[in-house]
């Protein structure tokens, strides 16, 4: 089992939640409850918000490197994924100033 990721809660946290209402095939109202009630997590806003600097640290900076890392790992790097390692140290370094 991998270990769960520490997204660090939600960024922009709300209680609120839509609600949709439609009709089964009775004819019967049902309620759907969709959206989230957690909002985006601090870990997704950090990775949104990497700079190039930030995305280029974690990645290979040449083929030789990027086969090596592949072959360690088991997958490429992309860009998606550097920007959520640099997220996870910066979760990482506010734990630490606490």
């Amino acid at each position: 089992m991998s270990e769960q990721i520490k997204d660090g809660g939600p960024a922009y946290p709300t209680t609120a939640t839509a609600t949709r209402v439609t009709k089964d095939e009775d004819g019967a109202s049902v309620l759907t409850n969709y959206g989230s009630s957690a909002g985006m997590t601090l870990r997704d806003w950090l990775a949104a918000h990497a700079s190039e600097e930030d995305i280029q640290e974690f990645l290979p900076q040449t083929i030789g490197e990027e086969a090596e890392f592949t072959k360690k790992r088991g997958f490429t790097p992309t860009r998606q994924w550097a920007r959520y390692k640099h997220a996870d140290a910066m979760l990482a370094a506010r734990k630490e100033s606490k």
